[in-house]
């Protein structure tokens, strides 16, 4: 995979649109940043039930044929003997959630599924390093990766954000709890070592103390949304210390330092509704969003995503999918 280059600080600022005026607009790559092939994107496929990583976004744009997707790994409970126990034809049911993390130079697959499954795979022997069934009931939405091996894991339903004690081995079930109506994100910064998570109308963050074994959230500071309905949580991999925060009707940068949320309209009218999933590529500039077509037996999934920085879509015809990421480095 390609190295990051650091843009220089005028160039960063103009891709950001750093705000001149209320809705900030997205400004595309330059030539020489598109030529770069960038990273994979890694999607969760409620169709297959399972997390594909796909090509880079420059290939998957030249990609043609409806007779095989450009999956290049891909993981599914469903295939993995390891999690018998925690009965996957139920607990695996709508995948919810893909992301990359690397820890200890190992790249992991951190994963959720709205059935009840959370879990943390090694990428490179496409075995569950921890796995739970958290219950149907409650939703799992999305997961973190913590430095010392733990899992954050946000429940939309369940209405909390949990740490589990996964560092302690493959089943490890202590955790420690914090009540977050409509949980639906969940996010580490690295600058601060502060849990960031997303509800219903609050963004909030949290630290984590006590040990591995006995982890102790505590509430530093909750911000309201600027609307209701907070959905996805990601790094604005372009300005370290800066977040993504979707609602159902707004995409926003916010600034921490500044307590302060900035919409961004990633193209035309309506490009930032109902989107289920956004990322920043930094060294390219691209802009990755999934929204749902609301149309065939799946309403919150869709078979397109979209890319900004270049504007470009790619429709993997049979998926249903809920999310795409970078399949990044971080």
């Amino acid at each position: 995979m390609p190295r990051l280059r650091r843009l220089p600080a005028a160039l960063l600022l103009l891709c950001l649109g750093v705000p001149a005026a209320p809705v900030v607009p997205v400004v595309p790559a330059t030539p020489a940043a598109a030529k770069s092939p960038g990273w994979q994107v890694v999607v969760v496929d409620q169709g297959s039930r399972s997390a594909q990583v796909l090509q880079s976004a420059e290939e998957l744009m030249a990609y043609q044929g409806p007779d095989r997707l450009p999956v290049v790994w891909s993981w599914s409970a469903d295939r993995a003997p390891e999690l018998a126990d925690l009965h996957p034809e139920r607990s695996w049911t709508n995948p919810s959630e893909a992301k990359s993390r690397v820890r200890g130079g190992r790249r992991y697959l951190v994963t959720t599924a709205s059935g009840g499954l959370a879990a943390v795979v090694d990428t490179l022997t496409g075995r569950a390093r921890w796995a739970a069934d958290l219950g149907g009931a409650a939703n799992p939405h999305s997961i973190e990766l913590l430095p010392d091996g733990n899992a954050a894991v946000a429940a939309s339903t369940g209405g909390w954000v949990r740490v589990y004690a996964a560092s302690q081995g493959p089943r490890a079930a202590a955790y420690a709890e914090y009540r977050l109506p409509g949980a639906h994100g969940v996010l580490r910064d690295g600058r601060t070592g502060l849990l960031w998570a997303v509800g219903d109308g609050a963004l909030t963050a949290l630290r984590v103390g006590g040990t591995p074994a006995a982890p102790v959230l505590t509430a530093v500071r909750s911000t309201p949304l600027p609307d209701g309905g907070g959905h996805d949580l990601a790094p604005v991999l372009g300005a370290p210390g800066l977040f993504w925060v979707v609602t159902l009707r707004h995409l926003y940068r916010y600034d921490p330092g500044d307590d302060r949320f900035t919409p961004v309209r990633p193209a035309g009218p309506g490009s930032d509704r109902d989107l289920k999933s956004v990322g920043d590529e930094p060294f390219t500039g691209r802009l990755l969003t999934v929204a749902p077509e609301h149309t065939g037996p799946c309403d919150w999934c869709t078979s397109v995503i979209t890319l900004h920085r270049p504007e470009g879509t790619r429709v993997l015809r049979g998926t249903h999918l809920y999310k795409a990421r970078w399949w990044s480095l971080r």
